[in-house]
């Protein structure tokens, strides 16, 4: 495609303005969350963090939201992950919070608890049980590391439970209260500790917790109950993906339609807005998206009915760019005034993507093999804005001059 055939989408939704929650948004597009570890290994926010949220924030005014951040040592872990559960940590957060902020632009974090996708050495090297829904892997590599580790898996108990309840409490108060988030979203997607809870192949469990729908819903809805008792609605927002088949889960292959288990979710939470709760928004991972990849044989599935149930705002995140016409995106945004798109890959390597869309420039293609990297700035802050010199070249020492990322507090 020719760069005369890349729509421009300055007069689609996606650059009205909307109101998000408590936030004035000037556009629709959302910088999805993104996992990409470039933090300190006590899982503190650093100095090329910091740089890169700035960069794609200015020239923006839309929502980002934070690559996904534990919420506790119990939550998981993955080296050079992201922290909230500590006042150094929130610290670190606020710095970037501000500049987002000074930007012109609004920040939203995603708490993240893995459960049984964790790391099973590295939780044991932080004294912490191997937790999930119930006693059952995700993989046969899961099971593997968590023998090699002597740290096997177990079924989360009342008491742990309680306990993951008031972790999410604290990382809130520490998100919002001291690191100025203006709304925190719980991942509640691809098959992570919430998702465990609400799937049937992974919760087995015979008490309050498992069985129904009702009972595998319950953590997560208790959750957003307990936040609810000390922040407005509009601060909280939550992340699910009926579809997605990742880790274990099995989306429309399981034994239960998606739709009978998260059209319940989102009716108690339509329920909870008829009283006067309404969240932020409902962020949902489209059925061409599992995980950190495009699905396969899956665009088929209709997801309209997400609508029909939650009445409030929706971010739809999955693929939107793949093509280059656009075509499902305008389709989507304009079909609804209150969608919003999320978009992860191509913001990645687009820091200034917002004023690419909205003026039909041609965009930079991604680079998978460098999301991932530990402690390092390739492929993160390297990416140039629309115009530029490719700051690779143009800077030959750029990532050597800051290899070593600094902590922000």
């Amino acid at each position: 495609m020719t760069v005369e055939q890349i729509p421009k989408l300055s007069q689609t939704n996606l650059f009205k303005p909307i109101q998000v929650g408590s936030v004035k948004l000037e556009n629709r597009v959302v910088e999805a969350p993104l996992s990409r570890y470039r933090n300190t290994s006590d899982f503190v926010a650093t100095d090329i963090m910091l740089q890169n949220y700035a960069d794609r924030s200015k020239n923006n005014g839309g929502l980002l939201i934070t690559e996904a951040t534990f919420i506790s040592e119990q939550a998981g872990l993955y080296e050079h992950g992201p922290g909230i559960w500590n006042d150094r940590q929130a610290q670190a957060w606020k710095k970037i919070v501000e500049k987002v902020h000074e930007n012109g632009s609004k920040f939203s974090m995603q708490l993240w608890n893995l459960g049984r996708a964790a790391d099973p050495a590295l939780l044991k090297k932080f004294g912490k049980p191997f937790l999930s829904s119930s006693a059952n892997y995700m993989s046969e590599d899961s099971e593997k590391a968590a023998k090699e580790a002597g740290n096997e898996i177990k079924a989360a108990t009342i008491e742990d439970i309680e306990n993951f309840k008031q972790e999410y409490l604290n990382a809130a108060r520490n998100a919002l209260d001291v690191a100025g988030f203006d709304i925190i979203e719980l991942h509640g997607a691809h098959g992570y500790l919430f998702d465990q809870f609400l799937q049937p192949e992974s919760n087995q469990r015979t008490d309050k917790y498992g069985g129904s729908i009702e009972n595998r819903a319950r953590f997560l809805l208790e959750v957003i109950d307990l936040l609810l008792e000390s922040f407005p609605a509009e601060k909280l927002a939550v992340r699910l993906s009926p579809y997605a088949q990742f880790q274990g889960i099995k989306g429309a292959d399981s034994i239960i339609n998606p739709i009978a288990t998260f059209g319940y979710v989102l009716s108690e939470l339509e329920r909870r807005a008829k009283d006067g709760k309404r969240l932020a928004y409902v962020s949902i991972v489209e059925p061409r998206v599992s995980g950190d990849v495009d699905a396969s044989g899956s665009t088929s599935y209709d997801s309209s009915w997400i609508g029909e149930i939650w009445k409030g705002i929706i971010i739809r995140a999955g693929s939107y760019l793949s093509d280059k016409g656009y075509k499902n995106l305008i389709r989507d945004v304009n079909a609804s005034e209150r969608t919003l798109i999320g978009i992860g890959r191509y913001f990645i390597s687009n820091p200034d993507l917002v004023y690419r869309l909205k003026n039909g420039l041609e965009l930079n293609e991604y680079d998978r093999s460098t999301f991932y990297g530990r402690h390092d700035n390739i492929g993160y802050n390297t990416w140039k804005n629309y115009g530029e010199v490719d700051k690779a070249t143009e800077n030959s020492d750029i990532s050597n001059a800051i290899s070593k990322p600094i902590p922000l507090a």
